[in-house]
């Protein structure tokens, strides 16, 4: 029990650094001190992906001897948990059937070992490794729990400090232009759809009442939202924003309103909430359609007394916040099969933006395209200027099920895949590029992407497995299973 409760603080903890520490180093070193001393291990290392890479790094260490320049571990570990996307236990690596001929385990004598994978938004960003080379079987299946919910905690603060550092050192010049297309900066796009957002945006910015923002995944609903703060009354005071879907339940509560010491099992200090931190701005709620109905009914109380409730306390506090809440559900139809709150629809619904999805403002995808080459041509170091028009063509007819946010993504890996300076059609690996034709199955689209691909890159296996996201070794199987089975 003394264990569960350690983890639920150090869950606690985390996430109070989500809206803390805005500085990506500051912030793995702390990630990393929580995690070693709730999990007992010897070592431990914190392995991440940098964006528009496809290697490994280790970025923080603990408890490593002294003439150890680089973390020595177990690479064959961390990449099954970062292939697989599941957690990975071995109580003692040197008998584990699936790790006993790597030679990291047998240089390294690594016995005991965890590792979980650090996921943002179904992509694996990295991995929290944690071992012992002096004991056997120290971690549990518990152990793996409470890595697994804290990476999930991890993997969010690390987005937004990512996302922080990125706006701080986005060129002052481009920033401009982009203002002068939308008049807010970062928002790009000049379509009859995106000029009848801005129009409503403006309408909306001067006033406190309540937005709700409703669009696909990846339309840019946070953007909005911190547009309208940022632009408005209350810019000079905190924007808070919270994906209600990315936290238990059970923490979301204290998360929200905050907690007295004592409250419960782990909560050995006060601690401000959300609503709280954000009084005086604006409070974002992402994927507000994904809250319990208990929940629901505790918000709705919050936002009809403009007061909040701290668990293990018997006062009131009152706040001063705007509302800003966001989903990717079709709420009206959530209220009629009753999994949402009508009165809280309507609280939360005082003003609605509705997002369109990149498919119906096909005129902006040039625009969004040049601004994403231009940000990852910095951020590579490259000097790409342009993008070929059979390129844009391609990209132009491209459906884009994941709107902006899958857009953003084709530049940035054409951006690392390129090797002149514009964009050629084979540097865009579009998602569903092959088709999967009327009867066709997972595995013909599996091989018709595979092969397409191969042709893009002139049979070149490296650069193909590259653009894949697979390794060599994995593409040549595949080859040879179908060569072998006469395809």
């Amino acid at each position: 029990m003394k264990q569960d409760a350690n983890h639920l603080e150090a869950l606690l903890e985390i996430s109070s650094v989500i809206n803390s520490i805005l500085r990506t180093q500051p912030l793995l070193e702390k990630i990393m001190d929580i995690a070693v001393s709730n999990i007992g291990a010897e070592r431990g290392f914190i392995i991440l992906r940098e964006p528009g890479s496809r290697n490994l790094e280790a970025k923080v260490k603990r408890n490593m001897s002294g003439d150890e320049t680089t973390p020595a571990i177990s690479s064959s570990i961390v990449q099954q948990a970062i292939t697989s996307g599941e957690p990975v236990l071995t109580h003692d690596a040197k008998e584990d059937p699936r790790f006993d001929s790597s030679d990291s385990v047998i240089l390294q004598n690594i016995t005991s070992a965890a590792c979980v994978p650090l996921k943002l938004r179904n992509r694996i960003i990295g991995a929290i490794y944690v071992d012992s080379r002096s004991a056997k079987s120290i971690f549990t299946d518990r152990t793996i729990q409470f890595l697994s919910a804290f990476a999930n905690q991890a993997a969010i603060a690390l987005d937004n400090a990512r996302v922080h550092e990125s706006v701080a050192n986005e060129n002052l010049l481009l920033k401009r232009e982009m203002a002068q297309v939308s008049g807010f900066e970062n928002m790009v796009g000049k379509s009859q759809e995106m000029q009848a957002l801005y129009e409503i945006m403006k309408k909306v910015i001067p006033i406190s009442s309540s937005v709700l923002i409703e669009g696909e995944s990846g339309t840019g609903k946070e953007l909005v939202a911190r547009a309208i703060h940022y632009n408005g009354p209350r810019k000079a005071k905190p924007f808070v924003a919270q994906q209600c879907s990315a936290i238990p339940e059970t923490l979301l509560e204290s998360e929200l309103f905050g907690h007295a010491k004592g409250a419960f099992t782990g909560a050995n200090s006060n601690k401000k909430g959300l609503f709280e931190a954000a009084s005086g701005g604006t409070f974002f709620l992402d994927e507000i359609g994904d809250i319990s109905p208990s929940m629901q009914a505790k918000l709705l109380r919050a936002l009809q007394e403009g007061e909040v409730r701290r668990l293990g306390e018997n006062t009131s506090r009152k706040v001063d916040v705007r509302i800003i809440s966001a989903t990717n559900k079709n709420l009206r139809k959530e209220v009629a099969e009753g999994r949402f709150r009508e009165d809280l629809y309507y609280r939360l619904k005082v003003i609605s933006i509705a997002l369109p999805p990149l498919r119906e403002r096909g005129e902006d995808i040039a625009l969004l395209a040049q601004h994403f080459l231009e940000k990852y041509s910095r951020k590579c170091g490259k000097k790409i200027k342009k993008t070929d028009e059979s390129a844009m063509e391609k990209l132009r007819g491209h459906s884009w099920p994941g709107n902006v946010r899958e857009l953003e993504n084709t530049i940035e890996r054409a951006v690392i895949l390129c090797e002149g300076n514009t964009i050629l059609p084979r540097d865009l690996i579009l998602e569903l590029d092959a088709g999967l034709e009327p009867g066709g199955t997972i595995k013909d689209f599996e091989k018709r992407l595979i092969l397409n691909t191969l042709r893009n890159y002139d049979g070149n296996r490296t650069r193909a497995a590259k653009a894949l996201d697979i390794s060599v070794r994995t593409l040549q199987y595949k080859l040879k299973n179908w060569k072998d089975k006469g395809g």
